[in-house]
């Protein structure tokens, strides 16, 4: 029985996914801001067929929030054999968090950064193990200025989301480098245009095409959560580390995506504005 933990797994493509990873029966610890969504989302993936569901609180605009759940798995769980970072927030306005830090990158990008390095010992000793980001497509069109990753000039919530979802990639790159020869892999993938909750905060003049596109476009919640559910147990995918997935296949990220210099200059910005 493997111990899988999700992240924004309270609905969309996290809860989808360990409904589906619940069929197997493995243990699902099951991460989200919300106490009452959280037992509900674990009712449901008990009913799938875990062994186990543990539920555990954390907003990951915090920081400390998020050094809090790593000292409760580590306090909790010997073993860890699937980190899947997969909360995540759009945020049409700026807003910056307590820790002085834009919340999109706080949340798509810093909060899985410290979460990660702060398990990696114990996914070390868990060993084979995954580490997993949901990115997205809309790294293709992101630049990354490490100078102003608050976006203090020129915001838009398009581009915090694009700019994460970039950092995301870049930290799987250097991540992996760091972490080859330990059996620990970690990847990075575009679950496809999945019609969940996230695009209800786009601006409102935005929200009846996206209303439209998820009805006629957009993939459903499970098969998003699907290509999680494939990267975290699937034999394939274990053979890679460093790499971008999309529709469960290798995928050539962006160019900016693979900047190892930047990838490398990412991961140390990275610690230190969470304080690592």
């Amino acid at each position: 029985m493997k111990t899988i933990l999700i992240t924004g797994a309270t609905s969309g493509i996290g809860l989808e996914a360990a409904r589906q990873l619940g069929e197997a029966g493995d243990h699902l610890i099951l991460v989200g801001r919300n106490p009452e969504k959280l037992d509900h989302a674990a009712r449901l993936v008990r009913e799938a067929g875990a062994g186990q569901v543990d539920t555990l609180v954390c907003d990951f605009a915090s920081q400390p929030a998020v050094r809090e759940l790593a000292g409760k798995v580590l306090a909790n769980y010997d073993r860890l054999d699937v980190l899947a970072n997969n909360a995540g927030g759009f945020y049409p306005q700026r807003v910056v968090t307590d820790d002085e830090v834009e919340a999109t990158f706080a949340v798509n990008h810093l909060g899985g950064y410290l979460l990660t390095e702060l398990l990696l010992d114990l996914l070390r000793r868990s060993a084979p193990s995954r580490i997993l980001f949901t990115s997205s497509v809309m790294h293709y069109g992101a630049n990354l200025d490490l100078d102003d990753l608050n976006l203090s000039r020129g915001y838009s919530g398009e581009k915090a989301y694009s700019q994460s979802k970039l950092a995301n990639i870049l930290y799987v790159r250097a991540l992996a480098r760091r972490l080859e020869g330990t059996g620990v892999t970690v990847n990075a993938f575009h679950p496809g245009a999945v019609a969940t909750g996230i695009w209800d905060a786009m601006p409102w003049w935005g929200r009846p095409f996206a209303a439209i596109a998820k009805r006629v476009f957009m993939i459903p919640a499970a098969e998003g959560g699907r290509r999680l559910a494939y990267l975290a147990t699937a034999p394939e995918p274990a053979e890679h580390s460093g790499r971008y997935f999309q529709n469960n296949a290798l995928k050539t990220p962006s160019r900016r995506a693979q900047d190892d210099e930047l990838a490398e200059r990412l991961d140390k910005v990275s610690a230190r504005l969470v304080g690592l």
